[in-house]
């Protein structure tokens, strides 16, 4: 018996350390460039088949390609953890402004959302460098659909049943105000414990304790004051979310409007760049006809010089002639 336990525990052990393992291979597919996330997937797949692990096989070949914008909010959450970190660490300073009693709790809420722009705006500046170092084009949609899903991870971090980080396929929308409310209710608990229900004036006088006829009012009224405190906790959450909402709006607009400029200048300087190098191909194609003509010209040059070389050649041969012509008829002169 005590064999068949060991084997037990060695199996579960083995089954643990392979499920590890395929979590780590799994997490590495989401860590590739995008170009390379299909064949490495498929690649796992078959080797998990080989090795008899059909189901895990199964499981991996049905993960969805990520879309482009998916895929670089998963390569923040590998590669800038901490920049992430931070938006998530918003979300929950907001919440737990949400549910306090305390007097400054609208601006603990404020201060909150101001923390949680500048974290989305750090993360989207990440963004867009990983699009553009990836080669992928880091247009102003794309930006709005990143800084969405980044919203959406972060309120989603305190629900359970989430996205996981750093393994998404599409975009994320955010949750709806009644699941983001369902947080809230722990205000209202606590408010409605603060106010137990009180006898009437008539029991008090009677000495009677409260009767079952009673016990339904006073549940009532802290059921009304629990709804009222649920109310008003929406309607301050509503109000913020809005602020929040108007303001991320006029800084998505902004940012639009410097990536379109940005776009617009790079697209002159490519434009430019262009011009230049039309130029410079006009240039050369002048130069290499120049250079054709020298060429030729020199060729022409080297060939007159020949010829002016062989001349000179039979003048100089024709003076020697003279020469000896002159002293043949000088030794003749000389001999009458």
């Amino acid at each position: 018996m005590k064999h068949s336990g060991k084997s037990e525990r060695d199996e579960k052990g083995i089954g643990t350390e392979t499920e590890a393992k395929l979590d780590d291979d799994v997490d590495a597919l989401f860590k590739l460039p995008l170009a390379e996330f299909i064949g490495s997937r498929n690649d796992l797949a078959a080797r998990l088949k080989k090795g008899g692990h059909v189901d895990d096989a199964n499981v991996v070949k049905a993960l969805a390609k990520p879309s482009v914008t998916a895929w670089a909010v998963n390569q923040l959450h590998w590669n800038h953890r901490e920049a992430l970190d931070q938006l998530l660490a918003t979300g929950q300073r907001f919440r737990q402004a949400q549910i306090s009693g305390a007097a400054g709790k609208i601006a603990d809420m404020r201060g909150s959302l101001d923390a949680r722009r500048d974290a989305l705006s750090n993360l989207s500046d990440l963004a867009t460098a990983l699009l553009r170092d990836a080669g992928h084009n880091p247009a102003p949609d794309a930006i709005h659909r990143i800084i969405t899903t980044l919203e959406a991870v972060s309120a989603y971090a305190a629900l359970s049943g989430g996205p996981t980080p750093g393994r998404l396929t599409h975009d994320v929308d955010p949750p709806g105000f009644e699941l983001l409310a369902s947080l809230i209710p722990a205000a209202s608990a606590t408010a409605g414990t603060e106010h137990p229900a009180r006898s009437t004036p008539s029991q008090t006088l009677a000495g009677a304790p409260a009767t079952p006829q009673k016990a339904p009012r006073a549940s009532s009224v802290q059921k009304d004051h629990q709804i009222e405190e649920t109310r008003r906790a929406r309607l301050a959450a509503a109000k913020v979310r809005l602020q929040d909402a108007k303001s991320a709006l006029t800084e998505a607009r902004t940012r639009a409007q410097r990536l379109e400029a940005a776009q617009r200048k790079a697209h002159a300087e490519a434009k430019e760049a262009d011009a230049q190098a039309s130029q410079a191909a006009k240039s050369l194609r002048e130069a290499e006809e120049r250079f054709k003509k020298a060429s030729a010209a020199a060729e022409d040059a080297a060939q007159h010089a020949e010829r002016i070389a062989a001349e000179a050649g039979e003048a100089a041969q024709a003076v020697d002639e003279a020469k000896r012509t002159v002293e043949k008829a000088s030794e003749e002169l000389e001999g009458l």
